[in-house]
């Protein structure tokens, strides 16, 4: 393998997306997820993914993680810190077990990986890519927590970007809209709606007039883990069809 990445959250969605690309394109993919049958079947699919899981929330697992890596690979070219839960709710009805959570899955694990992976970083200068979420740039109704994980997770690229800029190392992080994901399907049941219907809600509610493809999304991160993106560092793109136009 020419360059390896870590994917966290890679059994479905923007995650498997994201693995699935890098690993056509030649890396060797360690991939981190909950769902352990999926990760094996994606292992299966393309031999150059790893299955593995674990409790990020843990610093020590994310250490693990970074180690397997590296054990296997020989080395660490980019971190996609993609895993990430949403519990909804306002400031009122969260819970402190919610919030507790929360910004352990979308700011503990990203930053404890970071850590984790920053002495590898270094030897092959490479890239780390957050998912954060446009509601990491503008608040959203019903998502106290969410919105608070997600903008500490661009805040920690920005200024993280800025630490290690000189080195090498780029940091940047992506802010999807509404994708067309399980985590989709699952906040349109909350509501009663199906699939469909769902894409169709929000679609409108966009100025593209379109929910985002995880593709999409997984394309943005290949581009800025690349050496076309080499001054790209410290940036919070959206990728939600103009919602934060």
């Amino acid at each position: 393998m020419e360059k390896t990445a870590i994917v966290t959250g890679a059994s479905s969605g923007i995650g498997a997306a994201i693995a699935t690309l890098f690993a056509r394109s030649g890396y060797g993919i360690l991939a981190a997820g909950r769902n352990r049958d999926r990760l094996l079947e994606m292992s299966e699919q393309h031999e150059a993914i790893i299955a593995w899981t674990g409790d990020l929330t843990e610093s020590g697992n994310c250490q693990k993680l970074v180690s397997d890596c590296v054990d296997r690979f020989g080395r660490l070219d980019v971190l996609v810190n993609n895993a990430g839960i949403y519990i909804r709710g306002d400031a009122s009805e969260t819970s402190a077990g919610a919030w507790r959570r929360t910004l352990a899955v979308n700011l503990d694990a990203p930053f404890y990986l970071s850590q984790a992976a920053l002495p590898h970083l270094l030897q092959s200068r490479g890239a780390i890519i957050n998912i954060a979420s446009d509601w990491g740039l503008q608040g959203g109704r019903k998502a106290a927590a969410y919105c608070a994980s997600k903008g500490g997770l661009v805040l920690l690229t920005r200024a993280m970007a800025l630490d290690h800029a000189a080195q090498g190392i780029r940091i940047n992080a992506v802010c999807p809209g509404d994708v067309d994901t399980p985590m989709l399907v699952e906040e349109a049941m909350r509501d009663g709606l199906s699939h469909a219907q769902a894409l169709e809600k929000y679609g409108q509610d966009s100025p593209s007039g379109r929910v985002t493809r995880s593709e999409e999304v997984a394309a943005l991160v290949f581009y800025l883990a690349s050496d076309q993106a080499a001054q790209i560092t410290g940036a919070a793109i959206p990728i939600d069809g103009g919602n934060t136009a």
